[in-house]
């Protein structure tokens, strides 16, 4: 879920509690969580409301003085259906961070990473690509995607999507820019 960066502290000291988003069809589902640049967001309800009908304190709750800022800041086909969000950020640590920290790898959870991986790399379109990646992030941490990919002979934005799946495992961390191997990373290849 995007969210615009003015909005990030409020949503992490729970200011913000509203959003509105002009989409065809909800993009979010009511107790889901989201990672976003603000952090991880719980989405409480999503319920749609006429622009006409958006009232002021739910409107100073996205962070605006008034309705009118709220109704002028819509983005998307006037045609499409509004909806108010109502969240709150996740207080609990993101899992793939706890996982990630965790070095002190097991006989079996080195054998589940290396079925995971071996996995990804038998349902990928475009063949292995676990090891190659992880050897480029070792060997150049905090390196533009683009820069990586372009090494690989990859397209950027499905190298961010394998990288993602990496991340999701534990074994990476993203940095402002670029990637680095997470303490678990590390630990999978010296044990494999």
């Amino acid at each position: 879920m995007l969210i615009e960066k003015r909005l990030h502290a409020g949503i992490r000291d729970g200011s913000i509690t509203v959003m509105f988003r002009r989409w065809r069809r909800p993009q979010v589902i009511a107790g889901n969580v989201y990672r976003t640049p603000a952090g991880r967001v719980v989405v409480d309800s999503v319920a749609t409301v006429a622009p006409s009908r958006i009232r002021r304190a739910d409107a100073v709750a996205a962070g605006y003085r008034t309705v009118a800022e709220a109704v002028a800041d819509l983005r998307g086909s006037p045609h499409d259906p509004v909806y108010l969000l109502r969240l709150h950020h996740a207080d609990e640590p993101d899992p793939r961070e706890l996982l990630a920290s965790t070095a002190d790898l097991s006989t079996s959870d080195v054998e589940e990473i290396t079925r995971r991986l071996s996995r990804l790399d038998k349902a990928s379109t475009h063949g292995p690509w676990t090891e190659d990646t992880f050897a480029i992030i070792r060997r150049r941490p905090a390196v533009r995607a683009g820069d990586l990919a372009e090494e690989l002979g990859r397209e950027m934005l499905p190298f961010k999507v394998d990288v993602r799946k990496l991340k999701n495992l534990g074994l990476t961390h993203s940095l402002e820019t670029g990637y680095r191997l997470s303490p678990r990373g590390e630990a999978y290849l010296r044990l494999r």
